[in-house]
């Protein structure tokens, strides 16, 4: 269909030629066909492909830096949750004294990655408080300290499900945005790991595009830098930088981690920064 509508159209716009006593000559301009400036503003004039595209594609925003220092923490996780709060705070406080504007956290740093572990760490953090110390951490500390704060991931508790959520706090500690990993990790290679987030998690719906002192983010989580769908919508949104917190196993991650990182940023032309926790090899799973 494609290829018959090129060679129509072709037709159309090239003058017809015609054979006399084995030449060659042009259609005289008595023809009954219109001209061709006239074909070609009736093809153009109905032809429009900026129209197609709905909705149509954002400039990209001026950041509002040209240049800034990026800190990744990449934490120790323990099974100690007020141990991992104040070892997180220690490591972002330490960041920012050395010029960091924003600072990224790995996936699911308060506890240990395990399913048996995300409702006994989860929190609500609609509620806030006593009931979400992590995220009031993150808050406060991105308020005294004036920085961008990608938090990482932690295990959230809305209604009767589990999110696996990473929070965005801008410079005066609010909350910016909030990402539900689209993408759960559900993996099994016999004899070397098995693990399924699906067991215990509820897959977020949206994408996160947020606006911050540093620029544009789009954010994902882990295994979100797996499809490249959802990078591509971020760039097409005007985001300036992908964060992708993250817990990638030694068993697969080797192969698609780094690999991952740069195949995002050449498609979309985008910076991307992603951060982990430090290595655990006694650990149930192991990053």
């Amino acid at each position: 269909m494609r290829a018959a509508a090129t060679a129509t159209a072709a037709a159309l716009l090239t003058p017809r030629l015609t054979r006399s006593a084995g030449r060659a000559r042009l259609p005289s301009s008595s023809s009954s066909r219109p001209p061709l400036r006239r074909v070609a503003a009736m093809a153009s004039s109905s032809f429009r492909p900026e129209d197609a595209r709905s909705p149509p594609a954002l400039d990209l925003p001026t950041p509002p830096l040209s240049k800034f220092k990026v800190a990744l923490c990449q934490l120790s996780v323990t099974a100690d949750k007020a141990r991992n709060i104040a070892h997180a705070r220690a490591a972002i406080e330490a960041a920012a004294a050395d010029g960091a504007k924003l600072v990224l956290l790995p996936e699911i740093w308060n506890g240990p990655y395990s399913n048996d572990s995300f409702p006994e760490y989860a929190e609500d953090i609609e509620a806030g408080g006593d009931a979400a110390p992590s995220f009031s951490m993150m808050s406060e500390v991105a308020r005294s300290l004036q920085i961008t704060l990608v938090g990482g991931s932690i295990a959230e508790r809305s209604g009767n499900n589990l999110y696996n959520t990473c929070c965005v706090f801008g410079s005066d500690g609010k909350l910016k945005g909030k990402h539900r990993k689209i993408h759960l990790f559900d993996i099994d290679i016999p004899g070397k790991i098995t693990f399924k987030e699906s067991k215990t998690l509820t897959a977020g719906q949206n994408p996160t595009v947020v606006d911050t002192d540093v620029g544009r983010i789009g954010i994902g989580i882990c295994y979100d830098i797996r499809f490249q769908e959802l990078a591509m919508l971020y760039a097409a949104r005007g985001a300036h930088l992908l964060c992708y917190p993250g817990a990638f196993n030694m068993t697969t991650g080797p192969l698609h981690w780094e690999l991952l990182q740069r195949a995002r940023a050449a498609d979309n032309q985008l910076f991307v920064a992603t951060c982990g926790p430090a290595r655990d090899a006694s650990a149930g799973y192991v990053a």
